[in-house]
């Protein structure tokens, strides 16, 4: 690497791993892992609501569903297929890093549910019910022939495989953690926006609880953004922690029979922290 590129990669980052730079498709790489997924998961919304839910239509569905959200992961295989030294990095990011940051990995797995049964906590000052605290029997929503759980956990395992393989790593080649995590913050929500028109999905359910909550879902992508950076490249830039990270938070949104309005109390929690996070950690941030 010479020293012109090397000046291209914020100082903490390049002193966890110079190989950051050779991560250099960020447009190549976000164009395609949002272009082939809106293009499948639109025609999935429009088949969603033909009247007749055949057989076909459902296993369409559910094809395109996948297909969309596995292009992301196509594309890094694509990118790294001739390039031995990132095939190698992130490879050595799968392993588990338990030995050497133990507290952070504790952080990633209790974070979000103990976040959302404070913000349940401080719902019932406002007169909600405490039924919130009981363990929920079923799902909020439906994902068609796919059964729910399977969603949960293949989403946050499958996109984390991609964000955090490849797409953070090439943001940050040319801009500091915070700029980057907010400029994926955008990216992220608008990669989600298809999905709010899939009959039945998560996200088509958040729209019809209304405008407030339907803003609190990228609201919340900023501090969940920013909290899953820091314990990533505090832990050395290991993707199972991310990917950690994402499933706590998955499961523990349909864990208990959450009022939608403590949701909202959780993002306020969780942006208050983010901001100390940031600020204790302005080195790696800025």
């Amino acid at each position: 690497m010479t020293l012109e590129n090397e000046r291209t990669v914020p100082e903490p980052v390049r002193a966890i791993n110079p190989i950051i730079y050779q991560y250099n498709r960020p447009v190549l790489f976000y164009v395609l892992a949002t272009a082939i997924p809106w293009a499948c998961w639109f025609l999935a919304a429009y088949l969603s609501h033909l009247p007749a839910q055949t057989p076909l239509v459902l296993l369409s569905t559910l094809l395109l569903s996948v297909a969309g959200l596995c292009a992301p992961i196509v594309v890094v295989i694509a990118l790294i297929w001739r390039k031995p030294a990132l095939q190698a990095d992130i490879l050595s990011r799968l392993a588990w890093p338990w030995r050497s940051h133990w507290f952070l990995i504790v952080c990633a797995w209790l974070l979000l549910p103990a976040s959302l049964l404070l913000a349940q906590a401080i719902s019932l000052i406002f007169g909600y019910d405490i039924d919130q605290f009981q363990l929920r029997d079923g799902y909020t929503y439906s994902a068609g022939l796919m059964p729910v759980w399977v969603t949960l956990a293949g989403a946050a395992v499958i996109e984390e495989l991609a964000w955090h393989s490849y797409g953070t790593d090439t943001l940050i080649r040319r801009m500091n953690v915070f700029n980057a995590s907010m400029l994926f913050t955008v990216v992220w929500a608008l990669w989600h926006v298809p999905l709010a028109f899939i009959e039945g999905y998560y996200h088509s359910e958040v729209v019809e609880t209304g405008v407030l909550h339907t803003l609190n879902f990228p609201v919340s992508m900023v501090a969940f953004v920013i909290l899953m950076n820091w314990l990533y490249f505090r832990c050395g830039r290991s993707i199972l922690v991310p990917i950690i990270f994402h499933l706590s938070a998955n499961f523990s949104a349909e864990m208990f029979m959450t009022h939608p309005d403590a949701k909202l109390i959780q993002t306020g929690l969780l942006l208050v922290l983010s901001v100390v996070v940031v600020l204790r950690e302005r080195t790696l941030f800025f």
